[in-house]
């Protein structure tokens, strides 16, 4: 069967800048997948994903004119229902048969076989292969409808009449199998080899893709377009360090920023922008962010990470005298930055201190009251971790940098860049003399915002961003507003996971437990029911993710350690232990004790009677604890918990020895409590760094 390479373009108006990437992955995806479960296909095929500004397109290897006829097994109908008594079909068979294509003619070649309790019948069928028109129209079909569209819009068609609903209007579709076109509709198109070029400088319109092999040079050379989004993202960015190197700058780090730009543009040109150096009086973070989120800008930065006045831009078209484009470019930033540099004045006016009063007025919840409030609830906790971790000093600038930390809120450059709040807040702290231990805390409390952000950098910082996360949790929590499924409307899991990650990184020695517990009390807010088992699992989710195995994370959190930040040297611990070779065997036998223990309605005591010890095995086991349990508990209250867990490796042969010649549920009931004490002491050992039953196969 001949096979050659398949090119597949839908050619559309502007789409969605911060779409464009997975709309173009998931288009490839979809397309190349279905030709693939049509036998059209080789499944080692090699797929290359094209998404431009104006065009999804996929390129792809090994496609067949016509996919291999398939043998297929038909299970029909029970031989009750299809045959009658003299073995003649009945009417329902031969509907089926109808339905598969047969007659009559084939009734002597169905199959019996036994299908559970029922004899049933089998028809196998030579179902004839796709042909390439047919099976590229279901995957374009299929492809379209999987498209991770932001939101569809409806458009008439050409005849005035009809109308479609899709992303952006659609005005090509190119599909060639080799030289030739393979036709197929969509959208009110059909297919040809014509496509469109840059809206301005292709030098043919409309470019004639002569080959599917053809596709991405033609648009290149003829249509002054580079069709693939990664080829385009790699130019554009070695545009940009040239560019900067230059100027002996370098070009601010966003990977968004620079997908957003590949996604605007169809074959890029980088210039270079200045500004007037007056702005860079305002807060580097302000201008970085209006230039990125208003212009698509890239701010130039020096070797120091200074913001300078110079800036890329990335355009989309390539003039003889750049001058134009620059200057029209230096001449729309202008006003933002004035804008930017008018809020920071303005704000400097009136101090943090003096807006304070004024979040009384804002709703934080309908059911918790105003950010007034909120706020006063967050200092009373920052103030009390304060005191607990460090004494009255914290406390004083834990509860200042509370009290300060969310007036930035009412400020015009926080109104006009949310992005920005904390930023701002520490800027005008600054401003208004406070020392920067409080300034810097302002800005830290938000953190860690997302996965891999910093953490905050001194002890008040530390104390605001726990009370803010602590005081969110508690108190949503306590009106019964908890994350259900994958709906999570107040970031209750982040903040989970921005508590977990200050109590083990800043190796915090605050319990969880009473950290919740105290913080409710402290600000007044109802229980939290829930919330400490909320914070284990989303922990115990991150760990997972950081490439622990379950049975590790197991072990070690059921049995709720309070300090977080012992659990990372208990993992620890527990991956050493299973390398030894008694690990396996003292895992089972801790499960199987646990087992025991469970099972007995009274309490038992861990504690054992020497002279009720009758069976060497028993005694051989108590002896062992004797020795070894000592040595244990003291590395347990070290934190060695890795010498800890080893040190239970020479209970192995006494305990398999036990096992093996010991009755526990002897008749004697002072012997049978005698040895369950003995169990319960072995118990205790064995799990005060993990629950080793969880390590158990």
């Amino acid at each position: 069967m001949s096979t050659q390479n398949l090119l597949l373009e839908l050619f559309v108006e502007e789409l969605p800048p911060k779409a464009l990437k997975k709309l173009g992955d998931s288009f490839a995806s979809s397309v190349a997948e279905s030709l693939k479960s049509q036998g059209l296909a080789a499944t080692d095929a090699s797929i290359t994903a094209f998404a431009s500004p104006r065009r999804l397109a996929v390129h792809i290897t090994q496609v067949a004119t016509q996919a291999a006829d398939k043998s297929v097994t038909q299970k029909l109908m029970p031989v009750s229902v299809g045959l009658t008594a003299d073995g003649k079909a009945t009417p329902a068979l031969l509907k089926r048969l109808n339905a598969l294509g047969a007659d009559e003619s084939a009734i002597p070649l169905l199959k019996k076989a036994q299908d559970g309790k029922a004899e049933v019948l089998f028809f196998d069928q030579t179902v004839k292969g796709a042909a390439l028109a047919a099976g590229l129209q279901i995957a374009l079909e299929e492809a379209l409808t999987k498209l991770p569209i932001p939101k569809v819009m409806s458009y008439q068609l050409a005849d005035g009449w009809s109308s479609v609903n899709f992303v952006r209007p659609a005005h090509g579709l190119v599909a060639l199998h080799g030289a030739d076109v393979v036709a197929i509709q969509i959208l009110g198109l059909n297919s040809s080899r014509a496509t469109q070029g840059h809206r301005f400088e292709a030098k043919v319109s409309p470019v004639l893709i002569q080959h599917a092999n053809d596709y991405a040079e033609q648009l290149r050379s003829e249509g002054a377009v580079i069709a693939s989004f990664s080829e385009r993202r790699a130019e554009i960015e070695r545009q940009l360090n040239a560019a900067a190197t230059l100027e002996n700058l370098k070009p601010i780090d966003d990977d968004a920023l620079l997908d957003e730009v590949t996604a605007l543009v169809e074959r890029p040109n980088v210039l270079l922008g200045s500004f007037e150096e007056l702005y860079l009086e305002v807060p580097q973070e302000c201008l970085i962010l209006t230039m990125k989120a208003n212009q698509k800008y890239f701010p130039l930065l020096d070797a120091q990470g200074k913001l300078t006045n110079k800036f890329l831009i990335v355009s989309n078209i390539s003039p003889e005298d750049a001058s134009a484009v620059i200057g029209g470019n230096e001449r729309v930033v202008r006003p933002r930055l004035a804008d930017a540099k008018f809020f920071f004045d303005q704000d400097r006016k009136k101090s943090l201190f003096d807006r304070v009063i004024s979040l009384d007025k804002v709703v934080y919840h309908n059911k918790l009251g105003s950010q007034g409030e909120r706020v006063q609830r967050v200092q009373a906790i920052a103030s009390a971790l304060g005191r607990q971790l460090c004494g009255d000093t914290l406390a004083n600038q834990a509860d200042q940098a509370a009290l300060l930390a969310k007036a930035d809120l009412l400020t015009d450059m926080v109104g006009e860049f949310p992005e920005l709040q904390g930023i701002m807040g520490r800027y005008y702290a600054q401003h208004d003399g406070l020392i920067d231990s409080i300034a810097y805390a302002i800005e830290d409390h938000y953190k860690p915002r997302f996965a891999g952000d910093e953490l905050p950098r001194n002890p008040v910082g530390i104390c605001v961003a726990l009370a803010d996360k602590l005081e969110t949790l508690i108190g949503l929590f306590g009106i019964g507003e908890k994350p259900t499924g994958d709906k999570d409307p107040f970031g209750l899991r982040r903040q989970a996971l921005g508590i977990i990650r200050i109590l083990i990184e800043k190796n915090l020695p605050l319990a969880l437990g009473a950290l919740i517990t105290d913080s409710t009390n402290v600000a007044n807010l109802p229980a939290a029911e829930g919330l400490e088992t909320f914070i284990y699992e989303r922990l115990s989710g991150n760990l997972r993710e950081q490439g622990y195995s379950t049975q590790e994370v197991d072990a070690v959190l059921s049995l709720n350690p309070q300090i977080l930040s012992d659990i990372p040297k208990r993992l620890a611990a527990v991956q050493a232990f299973t390398s030894l070779p008694e690990a396996e065997s003292l895992a089972a036998a801790n499960k199987r004790v646990g087992n025991i223990l469970k099972k007995v309605e009274i309490e038992v005591k861990a504690e054992v009677s020497t002279s009720l010890l009758q069976e060497p095995a028993e005694i051989a086991l108590h002896a062992a604890l004797i020795q070894v349990k000592p040595g244990a508990d003291n590395a347990f209250e070290q934190s060695d918990y890795t010498a800890s867990l080893k040190s239970l490796a020479a209970l192995k042969a006494p305990v398999d020895a036990f096992f093996d010649n010991v009755m526990v549920n002897a008749d004697d009931p002072a012997l049978k409590a005698n040895r369950l004490g003995l169990l319960a002491i072995l118990h205790q050992t064995m799990n005060r760094v993990a629950d080793l039953s969880k390590l158990a196969s």
